[in-house]
């Protein structure tokens, strides 16, 4: 049996976790750490505690869904006490993910930002598509709950990047994701991507090929967010005997 520990089980993601790890053979909550209190009971044999160490101790494989400084903290500690780690949190910045990259030299982690095996796949056909239709412009549309923090959406940004690889291009050089007032003229190179947010919408993402005369757009809506916590304690039973190493969604699903 796998014994697992949930970093950010407070959150939306987190609480479906401990939800489906009932469901799901071969593995087990055996700790959950918060930050100040966990707000709905768990059972009697689960550590809950504030303590990383202990945390880290009383399990053998971390999955977090949490915020971007908490996750920094995780992998601080891990650096220390390493274990199997699954991230899902978005919205890391240079410092987080270098550090998230040096971690990999001491354990197994599968950093992905969406766990769903429909982006996984959406992620390749954009690549394809990306290279198959030059000379179209790369649209990038997310919409979210009002309460997403980090905007464009790591999923987004993620499709992104795929874009810009099926044309040789660095998103970072040719990403645009706000327009206003008299710009001019769109760039060949550039990709836009955009964040809208409202209501309690869990994830569309909407990336669109517009050429003259024709236009192609690849679609895909969550409409559960058991999507991603399914997918991360998928990724999990995949990550707990694999070697040193950073992975992606798409090393876990065979893409």
């Amino acid at each position: 049996m796998i014994k697992v520990g949930v970093f950010g089980a407070n959150g939306r993601v987190g609480k479906l976790l401990l939800e489906n790890l009932k469901e799901t053979p071969n593995m087990s909550l055996s700790s959950v750490f918060v930050r100040r209190e966990l707000d709905f009971s768990v059972e009697p044999s689960v550590l809950v505690t504030t303590d990383l160490k202990s945390f880290l101790n009383a399990c053998d494989i971390v999955i977090d869904f949490s915020l971007p400084d908490a996750c920094e903290a995780l992998l601080e500690a891990a650096m220390l006490t390493p274990k199997p780690l699954v991230i899902g949190t978005t919205g890391l910045n240079t410092h987080q993910l270098n550090l998230l990259k040096e971690a990999t030299l001491e354990m197994p982690i599968l950093y992905a930002t969406n766990m769903s095996l429909g982006v996984a796949l959406l992620n390749n056909l954009v690549e394809q598509a990306s290279a198959a239709l030059k000379g179209f412009d790369i649209e990038i549309v997310e919409m979210h709950h009002k309460h997403k923090k980090d905007a464009p959406s790591g999923t987004a940004l993620t499709l992104g990047e795929h874009a810009a690889r099926g044309r040789g291009l660095e998103l970072d050089k040719v990403r645009v994701s706000g327009r206003d007032g008299n710009i001019g003229e769109r760039s060949e190179d550039e990709i836009a991507v955009m964040a809208l947010r409202g209501g309690d919408i869990v994830g569309r993402h909407t990336v669109g090929f517009y050429n003259d005369g024709e236009f192609l757009e690849l679609n895909h809506t969550a409409t559960s967010r058991s999507t991603f916590s399914k997918g991360a304690l998928r990724a999990g039973e995949w990550l707990i005997d694999k070697e040193a190493g950073l992975y992606s969604i798409k090393d876990c699903l065979g893409l």
